[in-house]
């Protein structure tokens, strides 16, 4: 396997490090800074108004630094978030380390899957993505151990921004080679020059801002409610339902593994039109069964949704030529949106209609990713062409 390749492997693994880890910290954190339970808002509003700026703007960023210089700054800069974690003494510090960690994270994740994109097949990028999830796995059993181990949750992040650094260093050794296998590809290349505004004007952009909007919103939903609807409403012991809920995270890791295996062969298009549709019956079967047939469901919508980002992402050159780079970190940015809205909406229904209207939700935001992805693939040139000038 060539070190580039193992490089990126690490690096999307490294990318969802952090983003579990709070989970594990905030109780300790809010008790040593005396918080309550709210403030945990403002610290996610941070990094979220981080990320999204940096996505946003990944195009240009790529365009003036080149995918290497990118990833190195920006991996410095949740370098320099972790160990500002690790250190700061007050709660306002805080939040800044989370803004800055949110600047790090949009923008490596927009570079590195512009990169996987444009340079490697969609068996690699639903690996790459794969990997994401054992980083993300990583994350919190870093936390756990480092909280266990030594009392402090800042020492867990103080580890994380020891691995982060490691990475940077690596990063900037090769970030000359990120550019010259981007020189050597055959597929499609970046137009210089092309405005921000010119890839707004694309009928195509804002449907697979869509679709990836609601793809991480029903991702979310179903991983961060299925738990609170399985004991509240379903009767069903915690144990059993933390394992589903984890069992369903799991679906999603190893269907990129093995769905990986099989996206080259199947076709792109071919596979996820079948894996949007078993998210929705998944979603369907998860909203309306008691609690077995509604895990069973679970674990069906977590397997149709394993493929569906990766391979999108692997998909958008050929789909959106000159205009790949800007598109990328405006999916990036609608998914970090649609993770944070639909969730958020599931908890206003839940408090004003009943938790049951969490599968009602699901089912919805299923139907309407299936029926976008298929108006996608209806107004897209066959695999392996584009028409976008």
């Amino acid at each position: 396997m060539p070190p580039l390749l193992i490089l990126t492997y690490v690096g999307f693994v490294s990318l969802g490090l952090p983003d579990a880890v709070l989970g594990v910290a905030w109780p300790s954190l809010r008790a040593a800074f005396a918080l309550p339970q709210s403030a945990l808002g403002a610290l996610l509003v941070g990094t979220g108004v981080g990320y999204f700026s940096s996505s946003v703007a990944a195009g240009k960023l790529v365009e003036r630094l080149g995918v290497g210089k990118l990833l190195t700054l920006s991996s410095g800069l949740i370098t320099v978030a972790m160990l500002g974690y690790a250190t700061t003494p007050v709660w306002p510090m805080l939040i800044l380390c989370g803004l800055i960690a949110g600047l790090g994270s949009g923008a490596i994740d927009a570079g590195l899957n512009a990169y996987a994109a444009r340079n490697f097949s969609a068996r690699h990028v639903n690996w790459l993505h794969a990997c994401y999830c054992v980083g993300a796995a990583l994350g919190p059993l870093i936390a756990t151990a480092a909280l266990a181990t030594t009392g402090s949750w800042r020492s867990g992040y103080a580890i994380l921004g020891a691995i982060m650094l490691l990475l940077t260093t690596a990063f900037a050794l090769v970030k000359g080679s990120f550019r010259a296998r981007a020189a050597a590809a055959d597929g499609p290349q970046e137009a210089p020059g092309v405005p921000l505004a010119a890839a707004l004007r694309q009928r195509r952009v804002w449907l697979q801002i869509a679709v990836f909007f609601l793809y991480t919103g029903l991702e979310l939903t179903l991983g961060q409610w299925s738990f609170t609807l399985n004991t509240e409403a379903r009767g069903v012991a915690a144990e059993t339902a933390g394992v589903w809920a984890g069992a369903y995270w799991g679906s999603i890791g190893v269907g990129r593994v093995v769905l990986g295996l099989a996206v080259d062969r199947v076709g792109a298009d071919r596979l996820l039109r079948v894996a949007t549709l078993a998210a929705l019956l998944g979603s369907v079967l998860f909203a309306v069964g008691p609690a077995w047939p509604g895990a069973a469901g679970l674990m069906l919508a977590g397997l149709g949704l394993a493929p569906i980002y990766p391979t999108l992402m692997s998909r958008t050159p050929a789909r959106l030529g000159p205009y790949t780079a800007h598109a990328i970190g405006f999916q990036a940015s609608a998914a970090m949106v649609g993770g944070a809205a639909l969730p958020s909406l599931g908890g206003v229904l839940a408090a004003r209609v009943g938790l049951p209207s969490i599968g009602t939700l699901a089912v919805v935001t299923a139907a309407g990713l299936w029926l976008l992805h298929e108006v996608l693939v209806r107004s897209t040139p066959p695999q392996g062409t584009s028409d976008v000038a």
